[in-house]
């Protein structure tokens, strides 16, 4: 006699349970507690062979000011001056990248959205590739990449913005269209500009830079990213009942109270500012801000409190162990980031894809 296995369902409605939620405070101090091991291990371990004692030994004299004996310098450069900025900044592009990718999706609806997909990137990479090929802003000296990739970034924004915007205001799907119009067409300028280059060396630190780098990183990298991320996701922290609403559609949200146009234009120069701060500072790295968004509402559910609290931490311990591993797998030659990214991204994407149950957007 066959038998049947019965599913459990909400009572009373023979639907299945919603989805169990992972608690947000214990799970924000965990990630915090495994970002900071992260960040160590950035630091440790490298092609080059320094110690833990003398990590801890010269993570101290940094931070204090101390004193170094002459034969410690070499490990003393390593560890605070290449290794400490890159493990740092890993973790601010990848917490700027995840949160944008998370207000991208908002800003369009669209579940497949990334911080790229309004063209910013793509406008970054030619005023990086000017630098890089031709030697633009020579004056600038070290500033000069992420100058120029920076006002290029704004400029296409402003491109971008002008080109989707109507009578209306800001709509998503002209945004998708005009942003994804617009990535093709400085794709074929940066690929234009790199074919046309004489210098094969500076061809190859502009494909590194385009596949996504963090081997330039140094202090000065840090503090304008950092202070960008941490405004944008101050500002998103602080509008995520007004994203909630927007998440629901405009009549919704203007039954909420909530102007979905105004937001739309808060969202865009938002994500437009932060994806050329830290495009700038680490090149076009894809995948973790369409990734980080959907595995952390498939933990927390889509509650922008909740995702917003977690998907920058998650960004940040991601990004942090790929640029490890960028530096590792085959030292001493050094992998473009974005190609890790997405060597992870994608069975990962598609295995969340396949999960049973998962709903693009919301439920897991």
């Amino acid at each position: 006699m066959a038998t049947t296995t019965a599913h459990p369902t909400t009572p009373g409605t023979g639907a299945p349970p919603p989805p169990r939620r992972l608690p947000v405070p214990p799970l924000v101090a965990a990630l915090g507690a495994v970002l900071l091991g992260s960040l160590l291990c950035g630091i440790g371990l490298g092609a080059a062979g320094v110690s833990w004692a003398q990590v801890v030994r010269h993570l101290g004299a940094g931070l204090t000011g101390g004193t170094i004996s002459p034969d410690e310098v070499a490990a003393y450069t390593i560890v605070w001056e290449l290794r400490f900025p890159r493990a740092v900044l890993a973790a601010v592009v990848g917490a700027g990248l995840s949160a944008i990718g998370v207000a991208v999706q908002a800003l369009v609806r669209n579940a497949l959205a990334d911080p790229f997909v309004l063209g910013i990137s793509s406008g970054a990479a030619v005023g990086a590739n000017a630098v890089l090929l031709f030697g633009a802003l020579g004056a600038l000296g070290i500033w000069a990449l992420s100058v120029s990739a920076f006002v290029s970034a704004l400029l296409a924004m402003a491109l971008v913005y002008a080109a989707a915007r109507t009578a209306h205001g800001l709509t998503p799907l002209r945004l998708v269209l005009t942003g994804t119009a617009m990535y093709y067409g400085f794709s074929a300028i940066t690929t234009l500009m790199v074919f046309t280059a004489d210098r094969g060396e500076a061809a190859r630190s502009a494909m590194m830079w385009l596949l996504g780098s963090l081997s330039g990183a140094g202090w000065s990298s840090v503090p304008i990213a950092a202070a960008a991320v941490a405004a944008a996701l101050a500002h998103l922290l602080l509008s995520a009942g007004r994203l909630n609403a927007l998440a629901m559609g405009d009549e919704t949200a203007a039954a909420l109270g909530v102007d979905a146009g105004r937001l739309r234009r808060e969202l865009f120069v938002v994500a437009a500012a932060v994806t050329g701060a830290v495009v700038a500072v680490s090149g076009a790295i894809g995948f973790v801000g369409l990734m980080v968004p959907h595995v952390t509402r498939m933990l927390v559910g889509a509650d922008h409190r909740r995702v917003l609290a977690v998907a920058p931490l998650l960004g940040a311990v991601l990004l942090v162990w790929v640029d490890l591993l960028s530096r590792v797998l085959l030292a001493p030659v050094e992998l473009p980031v974005g190609v890790l990214t997405a060597v992870i991204g994608v069975p990962c994407f598609v295995l969340l894809m396949r999960r049973r149950g998962y709903t693009f957007g919301g439920g897991a």
